[in-house]
């Protein structure tokens, strides 16, 4: 939100009043609480008929500084509040004449009494990362009365802004107004589905602001040198993040706010889903599933859009009678062929729906200041809306899921949850401001928290469109509503790189385009980008997306990829269990590995899948492609060739090949089954190994994610020697321009070309 007309007026009806000096310092070993005047005080007159901002500084993790800013501190909170993990920290203050410090871990926050207002905040070698200067801390009303608490922090020279969810507008976010306001707005405008309010900096810090209703963005807009975030509110609280790397501002940040659960092995196979519109029964599912077997495609789950259940009745969680007339015995058919099962669901409940009275009747769905139920004709007829702050109403909820899974379904996709309204009362009193974004967290919290009760942690996996600041608990999100064209993938992709960039470890979107049929081109460029994902999901709205719908090269491509990303595996679930852990998303901005390349910092049409593979999706029919490849020599995945970087290159792919290109000094683990995700990795296990420095350990984890085998890279003289712990399995070696050698428990590999 703007609050200024340009540089020196205000807009109509707006006052703002901007913290000016210190008044009084309260200092103890670990907190810093200042009380700042909104004018200069010449004279004790001048502490009449005027505010104090009360601004506190404080640590709840390492390398983490928290900013509270108030004005009014009397008004009544109501949740809904984030859920943060406080840390073990040491954070200490330290006072010098008129300065004084808090520390924690590499971040330092300092002010001085003595100068005009500020805060600066220095890393662990003293180098200023940004700083609160004099407009920066403020409140400001406008004409309706509304009450705003807004904080700016400068902006460097060169320095890039990113994240703030999954946002399909300009990766970089410098010059944007962004709104934390979910919204059901499709890929191609400024709403989004997953609204995160943190940003990350190119300078090495991250800052997450800790309210969980609107946040208003001004990136560089309103004043060209700020982030300027504002609620309205009379309270303001926000979070610097140290780096110094982007993975560890991550990680902190990550730390803070939930890191995401393991999804399952078999998730990361290929989807395939009825789309939503088509009409489908069981005999369409079987002849997909048929048809997918007999084209040799790798299948791993088979996903129910909505209607598999009666029209208009969504959700009452019951199987259409008249398409699905035996849905248990359909589903073991299904499963006896190795299948998973995914459902459709939303938290909406449609009048024509049973659940609807009984809903109604507990006191289950949200209701009006007037005790009248909450309800709308948009999506399905006179729906309404679940109650999750009611824990009986959450139990109700999980029931009707849980007779799908004694079913025999494994997962579901969590649909909607940005359509909430504002003018409602909620069970357990919370400001309908604050739950419109949080409510998304609760709807998740509640279907991926039944799914580990019955599945077993481990086995939980959602197919989830909303989100905010800490939904990355509860993987995996997908990107929504998106049109069936090449900019479309880009748009994806922009959304996706936004969302990793926002705590976010695993992401998918709809292969071929969710809106309209995608011409075979797009639909095959799609194939190679969306099984270099994180998840690969085929779906469609108006019409179906298995593959020989376009074509038997579309057959081609689907298999060829679904088989690549499953000898990939052993890598691919590395980089998954890295997530959980860490915090650093499987699918990963340029950014976040060579953060020091400044040529990386702008990319958006490429990414890093885990740490070592470069991809590079096609978005022409013809195949042409321009990306950049960082210092050294990468070798394509699929061909074996060498470039230098660093560098741009400009390249023209078939349908069969895009940019795929391992870093230089890998040791990638490849598996031999290419038939299933979830198959024996160190069956037939292949380590190819990149020329260039690194050649660091490699470890390949179990399906639970724990080490299975590791093995050690050591170059001596002119051979490479590989040793195997965890396991006696034979592995082979494979060194790009030179030659292989298998063996168990150590393998050496002479550096000569020809062997």
């Amino acid at each position: 939100m703007k609050f200024t007309d340009g540089f020196w007026l205000m807009r109509d009806g707006v006052h703002a009043s901007y913290a000016t000096e210190v008044r009084d310092l309260h200092v103890s070993d670990d907190h810093v609480t200042a009380y700042a005047a909104v004018r200069h005080v010449e004279h004790r007159g001048h502490t009449l008929n005027s505010p104090l901002i009360t601004v506190e500084c404080f640590s709840p993790a390492e390398g983490v500084i928290g900013v509270r800013t108030t004005h009014h501190a009397g008004k009544a909170h109501r949740g809904p509040d984030f859920a943060l993990r406080s840390g073990l920290h040491a954070a200490k203050t330290r006072r010098d004449g008129s300065v004084t410090e808090l520390t924690s871990g590499p971040l330092t926050v300092r002010l001085d009494r003595e100068g005009p207002w500020g805060l600066t905040f220095l890393d662990a070698d003293g180098r200023r990362l940004t700083g609160v200067e004099a407009k920066g801390t403020a409140f400001a009303t406008t004409a309706d009365g509304a009450h705003h608490m807004v904080a700016q922090l400068s902006l460097g020279v060169g320095e890039y802004v990113y994240g703030l969810g999954e946002r399909f507008t300009p990766y970089v976010k410098n010059g944007q107004s962004v709104d934390i306001w979910q919204a059901d707005g499709g890929t191609s405008s400024e709403q989004a589905y997953k609204n995160v309010p943190f940003h990350l900096s190119s300078r090495g810090y991250g800052v997450f602001v800790n309210h969980p209703g609107k946040v208003s963005y001004e990136i560089g807009s309103e004043s060209v040198g700020q982030v300027q975030f504002s609620v309205e509110d009379q309270l303001l609280e926000y979070y610097v993040v140290a780096g110094p790397t982007p993975k560890e501002v991550l990680a902190r940040y990550t730390a803070l706010t939930g890191r995401p659960a393991l999804p399952p092995a078999w998730s990361f196979g290929l989807w395939l889903t009825t789309s939503f519109c088509t009409p489908y029964d069981e005999e369409t599912v079987t002849a997909f599933v048929d048809g997918m077997a007999e084209r040799n495609i790798p299948l791993s789950v088979f996903h129910f859009d909505c209607f598999w259940m009666r029209e208009y009745q969504w959700s009452d969680f019951r199987w259409d009678p008249d398409t699905f007339p035996d849905p248990e015995g359909m589903l073991a058919r299904l499963k006896e062929r190795g299948l998973r099962i995914s459902m459709w669901i939303n938290p909406y409940i449609a009048q024509k729906s049973a659940l609807f009275e009984e809903g109604a009747r507990h006191g289950y769905l949200v209701r009006r200041p007037n005790g009248d139920i909450w309800q709308w004709d948009l999506w399905q007829a006179g729906m309404a809306l679940v109650d999750f702050t009611n824990p009986d109403a959450c139990a109700w909820f999980r029931s009707k899921l849980k007779t799908l899974l004694d079913q025999g379904v494994d997962c579901f996709k969590t649909d909607f949850g940005e359509r909430v309204p504002t003018d409602v009362v909620w069970h357990d009193g919370s400001d309908p401001e604050r739950m419109h974004n949080y409510y998304a967290q609760m709807y998740n919290a509640c279907v991926f928290e039944l799914l580990e009760e019955e599945r077993g942690a481990g086995e939980a996996v959602l197919f989830a469109r909303s989100a905010t600041a800490g939904g990355q608990q509860f993987p995996v999100h997908w990107g929504g509503d998106c049109f069936a064209s090449f900019e479309a993938m880009a748009e994806s992709l922009r959304g996706g790189l936004s969302l990793s960039l926002s705590g976010f470890g695993f992401w998918s979107h709809d292969i071929g385009g969710f809106e309209g049929t995608p011409d075979p081109e797009v639909f095959k460029r799609w194939l190679a980008f969306g099984l270099l994902s994180s998840h690969s999901r085929l779906h469609g709205n108006m019409s179906y997306r298995v593959p020989w719908e376009f074509g038997d090269e579309a057959v081609e491509v689907a298999r060829q990829f679904t088989e690549l990303k499953h000898r990939l595996m052993p890598y691919l679930y590395g980089a998954a269990v890295e997530a959980h852990r860490s915090g650093t998303p499987l699918m990963r901005p340029m950014l976040l590995e060579f953060p020091d390349d400044p040529a990386c910092r702008t990319l958006d049409r490429q990414y890093m899948l885990g740490p070592d593979v470069l991809v590079a999706p096609v978005f022409t029919a013809e195949g042409k492609v321009e990306f950049y490849v960082p210092e050294g020599v990468w070798t394509h995945l699929l061909t074996g060739e060498t470039v230098t970087g660093p560098g741009w290159r400009r390249e023209r792919h078939g349908f069969d090949s895009l940019p795929l290109y391992v870093r230089p000094g890998a040791v990638l683990p490849l598996g031999a089954d290419d038939q299933r995700p979830d198959g024996d990795w160190l069956e037939g296990l292949t380590l190819l190994v990149t020329p260039g420095r690194g050649h660091g350990p490699v470890t390949v984890p179990d399906h639970g994610g724990a080490p299975a085998a590791t093995y050690t890279v050591v170059r001596e003289g002119s051979a490479l020697r590989v040793s195997a712990s965890g396991t006696d399995r034979p592995f082979r070696v494979r060194v790009v321009g030179v030659g292989s050698a298998r063996g168990t428990g150590e393998v050496t590999v002479p550096l000569t070309v020809g062997r």
